[in-house]
């Protein structure tokens, strides 16, 4: 008489089969985090390069005038944000190689990896947004209260800015991947 057994089956399955791990997805993990590091740097050396000097009247005279990322408390602030992610970046891709060789600590590092990126989100949001307010308030002005835009003046500047910025958004869509990734990848783990 043959068995109705059937291997493939999940109800079938021996108490000696092992439970299924989920899908590893930390080659990819370390993709993104590679690709948070690199937008952090970019998005860092572009704004700290943003220097511009034109001649501004003042008096009725031109005199030389200086736009510089560190005359704006905004800028500096998501330089630094930046900086923080970058260095968050480097430490978590050395943590998923280390996770890649030992494998038993996935699910751990997974769950850990969800809060910090969740912080690091957070952080490079709430800069971004900021500087792209300044930003905007450059391009645009604010005719209400007499603030003028300085865009058609320092182009270069407001170029590099906007580049930064841009880079940066880049930089929390791939956080946000990586949230998703690891959340994926702990339900994956979870024994249906």
């Amino acid at each position: 008489m043959a068995s109705t057994d059937k291997p493939g089956d999940p109800e079938y399955r021996s108490s000696s089969d092992p439970a299924p791990v989920g899908v590893d997805y930390f080659q990819f993990d370390v993709i993104l985090r590679f690709l948070l590091f690199a937008a952090s740097l970019v998005s860092v050396v572009v704004m700290v390069t943003s220097d511009q000097t034109e001649p501004v009247l003042f008096q009725g005279r031109p005199v030389p005038r200086p736009a510089k990322f560190r005359y704006s408390p905004a800028f500096v602030y998501f330089v630094a944000a930046l900086s923080v992610s970058g260095l968050y970046s480097i430490i978590t891709i050395l943590a998923s190689l280390s996770v890649i060789q030992k494998p038993d600590l996935k699910t751990k590092f997974l769950l850990h990896f969800i809060f910090w990126d969740a912080l690091i989100l957070g952080i490079i949001a709430s800069a971004t947004g900021t500087a792209g307010g300044v930003a905007y308030l450059g391009l645009k002005g604010n005719n209400h209260v007499g603030w003028p835009k300085i865009c058609h003046v320092y182009d270069k500047f407001c170029r590099h800015v906007g580049g930064s910025i841009a880079v940066a958004l880049f930089g929390s869509v791939v956080v946000v991947l990586l949230i998703w990734l690891s959340a994926h990848s702990i339900h994956s783990r979870i024994p249906k």
